[in-house]
Protein backbone atom coordinates (compact mmCIF):
# COMPACT_ATOMS: atom_id res chain seq x y z
CA UNK A 1 0.00 0.00 0.00
CA UNK A 2 3.01 2.58 0.98
CA UNK A 3 4.75 1.88 -2.11
CA UNK A 4 1.17 2.32 -4.01
CA UNK A 5 1.48 5.79 -2.56
CA UNK A 6 4.15 6.47 -3.06
CA UNK A 7 4.18 6.30 -6.73
CA UNK A 8 0.92 8.56 -6.84
CA UNK A 9 2.70 11.14 -5.07
CA UNK A 10 5.68 13.58 -6.62
CA UNK A 11 8.92 13.13 -6.10
CA UNK A 12 11.89 15.66 -4.57
CA UNK A 13 13.61 15.05 -8.48
CA UNK A 14 16.24 17.67 -6.97
CA UNK A 15 18.10 14.49 -4.92
CA UNK A 16 19.32 13.62 -8.56
CA UNK A 17 20.91 16.54 -9.70
CA UNK A 18 22.59 16.64 -6.39
CA UNK A 19 23.51 13.34 -6.65
CA UNK A 20 25.26 14.02 -10.30
CA UNK A 21 27.32 17.18 -8.68
CA UNK A 22 28.75 14.78 -6.06
CA UNK A 23 29.87 12.51 -8.58
CA UNK A 24 31.39 15.17 -10.68
CA UNK A 25 33.17 16.60 -8.19
CA UNK A 26 34.68 12.50 -7.24
CA UNK A 27 36.06 12.56 -11.06
CA UNK A 28 37.69 15.77 -10.82
CA UNK A 29 39.45 15.00 -7.34
CA UNK A 30 40.13 11.72 -9.27
CA UNK A 31 41.54 13.54 -12.55
CA UNK A 32 43.40 15.75 -9.83
CA UNK A 33 44.69 12.61 -8.06
CA UNK A 34 45.86 11.50 -11.54
CA UNK A 35 48.06 14.33 -11.60
CA UNK A 36 49.50 14.24 -8.42
CA UNK A 37 50.77 10.94 -9.06
CA UNK A 38 52.82 12.52 -12.23
CA UNK A 39 54.81 13.72 -9.69
CA UNK A 40 56.85 17.16 -10.10
CA UNK A 41 56.56 20.52 -9.11
CA UNK A 42 52.56 20.47 -9.72
CA UNK A 43 52.15 18.07 -6.86
CA UNK A 44 50.94 20.65 -4.47
CA UNK A 45 48.66 22.18 -6.77
CA UNK A 46 46.71 18.84 -7.82
CA UNK A 47 46.83 18.58 -3.67
CA UNK A 48 44.47 22.10 -3.59
CA UNK A 49 42.74 20.54 -5.94
CA UNK A 50 41.25 17.67 -4.30
CA UNK A 51 41.13 19.82 -1.28
CA UNK A 52 38.45 21.91 -2.73
CA UNK A 53 36.48 19.30 -4.57
CA UNK A 54 36.23 18.01 -1.06
CA UNK A 55 34.56 20.95 0.24
CA UNK A 56 32.39 21.43 -2.82
CA UNK A 57 31.24 17.93 -2.18
CA UNK A 58 30.89 18.25 1.78
CA UNK A 59 28.56 21.29 0.71
CA UNK A 60 26.73 18.67 -1.26
CA UNK A 61 26.73 16.24 1.11
CA UNK A 62 24.95 18.74 3.72
CA UNK A 63 22.69 19.64 1.07
CA UNK A 64 21.12 16.19 0.21
CA UNK A 65 20.65 15.75 4.24
CA UNK A 66 18.74 19.15 4.88
CA UNK A 67 16.68 18.07 1.73
CA UNK A 68 15.99 14.14 3.17
CA UNK A 69 14.87 16.17 6.56
CA UNK A 70 12.94 18.45 4.57
CA UNK A 71 11.23 16.58 1.99
CA UNK A 72 7.78 14.78 2.56
CA UNK A 73 7.97 12.37 -0.56
CA UNK A 74 11.37 11.29 -1.23
CA UNK A 75 12.47 9.15 -4.93
CA UNK A 76 13.64 6.40 -2.65
CA UNK A 77 14.21 5.11 0.92
CA UNK A 78 15.57 8.17 3.13
CA UNK A 79 18.36 6.10 4.88
CA UNK A 80 18.96 4.43 1.47
CA UNK A 81 19.51 8.20 0.48
CA UNK A 82 21.51 9.09 3.45
CA UNK A 83 24.06 5.91 2.85
CA UNK A 84 24.80 6.25 -0.96
CA UNK A 85 25.46 9.55 -0.60
CA UNK A 86 27.67 9.10 2.73
CA UNK A 87 28.84 6.60 0.59
CA UNK A 88 30.47 8.93 -2.23
CA UNK A 89 31.63 11.60 -0.19
CA UNK A 90 33.48 8.31 1.83
CA UNK A 91 35.71 8.55 -1.81
CA UNK A 92 36.66 11.97 -1.88
CA UNK A 93 37.52 12.21 1.75
CA UNK A 94 39.61 9.16 1.04
CA UNK A 95 41.43 11.05 -1.66
CA UNK A 96 41.75 14.11 1.09
CA UNK A 97 43.22 12.08 3.12
CA UNK A 98 45.33 10.39 0.35
CA UNK A 99 47.20 13.64 -0.45
CA UNK A 100 47.74 14.86 3.03
CA UNK A 101 49.66 12.15 3.42
CA UNK A 102 51.71 13.18 0.29
CA UNK A 103 51.76 16.54 1.56
CA UNK A 104 53.05 16.38 5.12
CA UNK A 105 55.69 14.09 3.61
CA UNK A 106 56.75 16.48 0.70
CA UNK A 107 56.71 13.14 -1.77
CA UNK A 108 57.06 14.87 -5.22
CA UNK A 109 57.93 10.85 -7.42
CA UNK A 110 55.27 7.75 -7.50
CA UNK A 111 56.39 4.12 -7.86
CA UNK A 112 54.43 3.23 -11.18
CA UNK A 113 52.03 1.01 -9.22
CA UNK A 114 50.97 3.86 -7.43
CA UNK A 115 50.04 5.40 -10.75
CA UNK A 116 48.45 2.42 -12.37
CA UNK A 117 46.43 2.48 -8.96
CA UNK A 118 45.72 5.92 -9.71
CA UNK A 119 44.19 5.44 -13.01
CA UNK A 120 41.80 2.74 -11.27
CA UNK A 121 40.87 5.61 -8.86
CA UNK A 122 39.71 7.52 -11.80
CA UNK A 123 37.79 4.40 -13.50
CA UNK A 124 35.89 3.87 -10.61
CA UNK A 125 34.86 7.45 -10.19
CA UNK A 126 33.97 7.51 -13.86
CA UNK A 127 31.70 4.22 -13.67
CA UNK A 128 30.22 5.93 -10.49
CA UNK A 129 29.58 9.81 -12.35
CA UNK A 130 28.11 7.11 -15.13
CA UNK A 131 25.34 5.41 -12.83
CA UNK A 132 23.85 7.83 -11.16
CA UNK A 133 21.86 9.50 -13.46
CA UNK A 134 20.26 5.87 -14.25
CA UNK A 135 18.56 5.77 -10.96
CA UNK A 136 16.34 8.76 -11.68
CA UNK A 137 14.41 5.95 -13.82
CA UNK A 138 15.99 2.80 -11.19
CA UNK A 139 12.91 0.06 -12.76
CA UNK A 140 13.91 1.27 -16.74
CA UNK A 141 17.49 1.32 -16.13
CA UNK A 142 18.12 -1.87 -14.02
CA UNK A 143 19.65 -3.68 -16.04
CA UNK A 144 22.34 -0.76 -16.85
CA UNK A 145 23.11 -0.04 -13.49
CA UNK A 146 23.92 -3.97 -12.52
CA UNK A 147 26.28 -3.92 -15.05
CA UNK A 148 27.82 -0.57 -13.89
CA UNK A 149 28.29 -1.42 -10.71
CA UNK A 150 29.96 -4.83 -11.71
CA UNK A 151 32.38 -3.33 -13.30
CA UNK A 152 33.51 -1.28 -10.11
CA UNK A 153 33.30 -4.28 -8.23
CA UNK A 154 36.00 -5.49 -10.71
CA UNK A 155 38.12 -2.14 -10.75
CA UNK A 156 38.34 -2.87 -6.85
CA UNK A 157 39.32 -6.32 -7.24
CA UNK A 158 42.42 -4.93 -9.65
CA UNK A 159 43.47 -2.45 -6.97
CA UNK A 160 43.71 -4.77 -4.85
CA UNK A 161 46.08 -6.95 -6.92
CA UNK A 162 48.20 -3.82 -7.56
CA UNK A 163 48.51 -2.85 -4.32
CA UNK A 164 49.85 -5.93 -3.56
CA UNK A 165 52.57 -6.24 -6.46
CA UNK A 166 53.50 -2.74 -5.01
CA UNK A 167 54.09 -3.39 -1.25
CA UNK A 168 56.34 -5.94 -2.95
CA UNK A 169 58.55 -4.01 -5.46
CA UNK A 170 58.31 -1.49 -2.30
CA UNK A 171 59.81 -4.09 -0.13
CA UNK A 172 62.35 -5.16 -2.43
CA UNK A 173 63.28 -1.96 -3.24
CA UNK A 174 64.32 -0.91 0.08
CA UNK A 175 66.22 -4.26 1.26
CA UNK A 176 69.96 -3.28 0.25
CA UNK A 177 72.13 -6.12 0.35
CA UNK A 178 70.32 -8.43 3.35
CA UNK A 179 69.94 -5.29 5.43
CA UNK A 180 66.93 -3.18 6.47
CA UNK A 181 67.15 -0.65 3.66
CA UNK A 182 65.23 2.43 3.84
CA UNK A 183 62.60 1.90 6.45
CA UNK A 184 61.19 5.38 6.63
CA UNK A 185 60.41 5.21 2.45
CA UNK A 186 58.77 1.60 2.65
CA UNK A 187 56.45 2.94 5.39
CA UNK A 188 55.56 6.21 3.78
CA UNK A 189 55.15 4.06 0.10
CA UNK A 190 53.09 1.63 2.25
CA UNK A 191 51.01 4.26 3.69
CA UNK A 192 50.14 5.68 -0.03
CA UNK A 193 49.50 2.73 -1.11
CA UNK A 194 46.99 1.60 1.12
CA UNK A 195 45.19 5.05 1.61
CA UNK A 196 44.84 4.56 -2.39
CA UNK A 197 43.20 1.12 -1.95
CA UNK A 198 41.34 2.44 0.34
CA UNK A 199 40.00 5.28 -2.14
CA UNK A 200 38.62 2.42 -4.57
CA UNK A 201 37.51 0.45 -1.64
CA UNK A 202 34.98 3.42 -0.99
CA UNK A 203 33.90 3.12 -4.80
CA UNK A 204 32.64 -0.43 -3.97
CA UNK A 205 30.58 1.06 -1.13
CA UNK A 206 28.93 3.36 -3.63
CA UNK A 207 27.79 0.57 -5.90
CA UNK A 208 27.04 -1.56 -3.22
CA UNK A 209 24.73 0.87 -1.90
CA UNK A 210 23.50 1.44 -5.50
CA UNK A 211 22.99 -2.33 -6.13
CA UNK A 212 20.91 -2.11 -2.67
CA UNK A 213 18.71 0.61 -4.29
CA UNK A 214 18.53 -1.26 -7.22
CA UNK A 215 16.93 -4.32 -5.46
CA UNK A 216 14.34 -2.36 -3.12
CA UNK A 217 13.20 -0.27 -5.78
CA UNK A 218 12.67 -2.72 -8.84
Amino acid sequence: MMGWFRALMPREDRFFDLFERHSQTLVAGAEALQGVLKGGDGVPDYCQVIVDREHEADAITAEVLLAVRRSFITPFDRGDIKDLIQSMDDAIDQMNKTVKTIALYEIRSFEPLMREMGDTVLEAARLTAETIPLLNAVGTHAGRINTLTERITRVEGRSDELQERGLKALYRAHRKDGGDGDTMAYIIGAEIYGHLEDVVDRFEDVANEISGIVIENV
